[in-house]
């Protein structure tokens, strides 16, 4: 029998253990708890006030106007079609909330309590009565229930992957509702449904979920949709009869009334808006405009604050990723080849004032990132698979070739043209070709104009080996869109990952998801080897087996050299106007923007 989840996950109190069936519960089975954690106890005690990084003084008025950029054409998040606008998340309210100040641990919200059994084979959320929607009608199991079934049949496919051990839903009263599990494996799914956001079943009906669309849909969040200009801008207000403003989780957060999104063709068009006042946010990702253009009068003066605060965050990976399905990218030993000819360290040194580390984990800056060579139970864990395997994945820690940062990599071009022979290309005249004499080539698809001055240099060293490249810029939209069907050879992006990798792995890495229009997997990666080490990560059955099951997984992706790892910082780098404020203690994983507030006594300009 497994351990009791309450030893290890949950903390109960007197009160709850005394819960009886009324007319919109029913008989519990299982002790009811306020807060669940992925591992260990919640940090807050069932009786908390409110998170540590708020302020309950903070004012709650103003307005936060942020940049976006490409465009929108609907206000769902959780469908393939389209590109949603920024800010939907405040119109729904999930079932428990997320703390930012703890690796995995959520609080009641729209569930009061959450029930689990110790053999973890199913769980039941009891809402909280008080739950509505912003028109006032009640949100009842009903609308759980079909939240759920329409995410599983016509939402984004990784939801249908972190719910796929879900083999049933029972309604068993207005305010209680059951999932039924496959098995009790599952150790995180659990807390996965309790993030599941709740839609109105009468809202969407004779409605097409899936469709693209600009109705506004109903939501029981903190804030509703004021206006927008599709495409151009959105405006979201705060609703003061928000049902659970007074709720520990909430109090302290959404202190601006209003929250606007404009939307910009060009980073550099965004950037000169915030500095003109007409944006009051930014967190920067380009480290030449860090480094040089936040200067002039508002920063001297103090108009405008600009400061990098440090996190815990992992960083996963950003990288050019591969697309597996294509031919000419299949043998590693081509991607290692192709990966070879990126220098970072010039990179890094010319281009971005030395600001970056390079990325050699999937989950860089962190616990979980695979070091050195295989031990204990790592080793044990990835021996069974021991001949589908590269053997040096077993003796070598694996490491990316280094260059000295002058820009020679003669080195890198003779390991290259020896890797790309191997795999059946040969140099002829100046080309990389392969056996029909079609020359290899890489078109790098991209939505920021400002990449461009990384993948020149880039194109140069891969020229020198006889490979073609060119650039594809596209708008975000159809960025997105290329990507979800899959039309590019090579695309670049971070792969995020949290604290507690669970089952969002399977849509990252998972064969079945390999070939579905929007999954995560977008490279179309198919393995044995990965698709059970992501088993053993869904299934670790507390934190050490968890970090051990991430860690094989790591290597083992490594060692397929799947991508050309690019870098990561581990602090966020943010300026505002001197109006826009924060706590001053923000939480370890998070900005939790949602916190900061306008005040009263400093006005936009500055007086």
């Amino acid at each position: 029998m497994n351990k009791p989840l309450s030893a290890a996950l949950l903390f109960l109190t007197s009160l709850l253990s005394s819960h009886t069936a009324t007319a919109d519960t029913v008989a519990t089975s299982a002790p009811l708890y306020p807060a669940i954690a992925m591992h260990g106890e919640p940090a807050y005690r069932n009786d908390f006030t409110h998170f540590d990084y708020v302020n309950l003084n903070a004012p709650r008025e103003g307005t936060l106007r942020r940049a976006a950029m490409g465009s929108f054409d609907n206000f769902n998040g959780y469908i393939v079609k389209g590109v949603s606008a920024s800010g939907t998340g405040y119109l729904f309210d999930t079932l428990m909330q997320q703390s930012s100040d703890e690796a995995f641990t959520l609080y009641g919200l729209v569930a009061e309590y959450i029930e689990v059994p110790d053999d973890r084979s199913w769980v039941r959320f009891h809402l909280n009565p008080k739950a509505k929607f912003s028109d006032g009608s009640a949100l009842t199991a009903a609308d759980v229930k079909f939240t759920f079934d329409v995410l599983m049949e016509k939402g984004v496919p990784q939801l249908r992957a972190q719910y796929k051990d879900v083999t049933s839903v029972d309604i068993e009263s207005t305010s209680v509702i059951k999932f039924n599990f496959k098995d009790n494996k599952n150790k995180e799914l659990a807390l996965i449904l309790a993030q599941l956001p709740v839609f109105s079943e009468q809202d969407w009906q004779g409605k097409d979920f899936a469709k693209a669309s600009l109705n506004i849909p109903l939501g029981s969040g903190p804030y509703t949709i004021k206006k927008f200009d599709a495409g151009r801008s959105i405006e979201y207000q705060r609703n003061d009869d928000y049902w659970a403003k007074d709720l520990p989780v909430n109090r302290g957060r959404y202190n601006f009334k209003h929250i606007i999104f404009d939307y910009y063709k060009d980073g550099s068009i965004a950037f000169e808006a915030f500095k003109a006042g007409d944006v009051d946010f930014r967190a920067e990702n380009i480290s030449k405009q860090w480094a040089t253009g936040y200067v002039g009068k508002q920063f001297t003066s103090g108009r405008i604050i600009k400061e990098e605060i440090q996190h815990q965050n992992p960083q996963g990976m950003q990288a050019f990723w591969f697309n597996l399905r294509k031919d000419k990218f299949k043998d590693p030993n081509v991607r290692k080849a192709l990966s070879l000819m990126f220098d970072f360290e010039w990179t890094n040194k010319t281009l971005f004032y030395g600001a970056y580390k390079r990325s050699e984990s999937f989950f860089s800056n962190s616990e979980l990132a695979a070091t050195g060579t295989p031990q204990g139970d790592e080793l044990a864990l990835l021996t069974p698979f021991k001949s589908q395997l590269p053997p040096a994945l077993f003796t070598t820690p694996y490491t990316l070739d280094k260059t000295k940062g002058d820009g020679r990599v003669r080195k890198q071009q003779r390991q290259a043209i020896g890797l790309l022979k191997q795999a059946g290309w040969t140099l002829k005249s100046g080309k990389m070709v392969d056996a029909n004499g079609k020359q290899l080539s890489i078109e790098f698809l991209v939505y920021s104009p400002s990449f461009e001055r990384v993948i020149q240099p880039f194109r140069k060293n891969l020229q020198r080996i006889g490979v073609a490249s060119e650039i594809r810029i596209v708008d975000v939209s159809q960025y997105m869109n290329r990507l979800n069907n899959f039309d590019f050879d090579v695309y670049s992006l971070i792969q995020a990952q949290s604290l507690s990798p669970g089952n969002e792995q399977l849509s990252m890495w998972g064969s079945e998801f390999s070939n579905i229009p929007g999954t995560r997997n977008r490279i179309g990666l198919q393995d044995p080897v990965v698709d059970s080490l992501v088993k053993q990560v869904i299934n670790a059955k507390d934190r050490d087996s968890l970090v051990t099951a991430t860690k094989a997984l790591d290597r083992v992706l490594l060692w397929k050299n799947l991508v050309i790892p690019q870098w990561h910082i581990s602090s966020y780098r943010v300026a505002y106007w001197q109006q826009i404020q924060r706590p001053e203690k923000l939480p370890q994983y998070g900005l939790a923007i949602d916190s900061w507030w306008e005040s009263t006594g400093v006005n936009r300009e500055g007086n």
